[in-house]
């Protein structure tokens, strides 16, 4: 398992303690989860990357841990009305939609052409940012609007999203011609040999 696969694990036990936090709107306690949830997110990249244990369990589970911590804050952030659900729609539509274009290229031995961007990258920053001070809510910066920091990054976050999308299926669209080919012996679409290329992205 390794130590950084056990910290994703922890952050996806983490996800139900923080609904059940929001619901029962006790949102100071659900803030300190969701910090340190992110916090388990930096700490089990790092220690990956520092041991060279990147592993495939965990490439599976590290962003499937961290699309189910964000939909679930931007789902409970809407019914707390402190975020648009058209907003939310956006951003979680395009991470299902990404994820399910990164599983199909990964099978047809392409994964790297959808690897993550630096767009992407940007716009995760922009994300986390609006989650965060949308869950804080309360004045932390002096003169700065919280709330108003925390919608502004949540729409930064929103047209990244989608341009970001259009930027991974720019890059993916030269497979599309393939993309009704049969799987199966004779298909001219084969799985990928366990290689650099695999579909196993490191952790």
């Amino acid at each position: 398992m390794g130590l950084a696969n056990w910290l994703t694990i922890l952050r996806i036990f983490l996800i139900p303690v923080f609904v059940t936090l929001l619901v029962y709107r006790r949102v100071g306690e659900a803030f300190v989860v969701f910090c340190l949830a992110s916090f388990t997110d930096l700490l089990d990249g790092y220690i990956a990357r520092r041991r060279g244990s990147q592993s495939r369990l965990g490439a599976f589970l590290d962003p499937v841990a961290d699309k189910l911590m964000v939909a679930a804050a931007l789902i409970l952030l809407v019914q707390l009305g402190r975020a648009e659900a058209y907003l939310a729609i956006i951003i979680i539509g395009r991470e299902i939609a990404i994820s399910a274009l990164r599983e199909w290229m990964a099978q047809i031995g392409r994964s790297r052409n959808v690897a993550v961007a630096f767009i992407g990258k940007i716009k995760t920053v922009a994300q986390m940012t609006s989650l965060i001070a949308l869950l804080l809510w309360e004045p932390l910066i002096p003169g700065v609007s919280t709330p108003l920091l925390g919608t502004i990054a949540l729409w930064v976050a929103a047209v990244l999203t989608l341009w970001s999308m259009f930027h991974y299926l720019r890059l993916a669209a030269p497979h599309f011609r393939n993309a009704g080919a049969p799987l199966d012996a004779d298909s001219r679409i084969r799985m990928p040999a366990p290689g650099p290329d695999s579909g196993f992205p490191p952790h």
